[in-house]
């Protein structure tokens, strides 16, 4: 059954700029590249919250996370040479309504 993952991450501030050239580059390509991802997006914040960033991306399955955040895929992860922006993050799936 097809998954979205939120990943919510919350930067230093100062970082934004460098954080964000990265994030659409190191980010998006970790996610497309891996294997049962089907799509991703990525969403900046708003004026009410500037340091609030959101990954949201489409799996095939929960074996097709598994394969690219580990078993403990209920964790966020966070692609090497990016944890220096991560101030908070947090990560949540959701299935369709009507699936079983």
């Amino acid at each position: 059954m097809p998954i979205i993952r939120l990943f919510r991450v919350r930067i230093h501030a100062p970082l934004r700029e460098e954080f964000e050239a990265k994030f659409a580059v190191v980010s998006v390509n970790a996610v497309c590249d891996a294997e049962g991802a089907l799509a991703v997006e990525i969403f900046k914040p708003g004026r009410w919250d500037p340091d609030d960033y959101l990954l949201m991306s489409h799996w095939q399955d929960e074996a097709a996370l598994k394969r690219f955040a580990g078993e403990d895929w209920n964790q966020a992860y966070i692609p090497p040479g990016m944890e220096q922006f991560v101030a908070e993050c947090s990560v949540h799936h959701f299935t369709a309504w009507d699936e079983a």
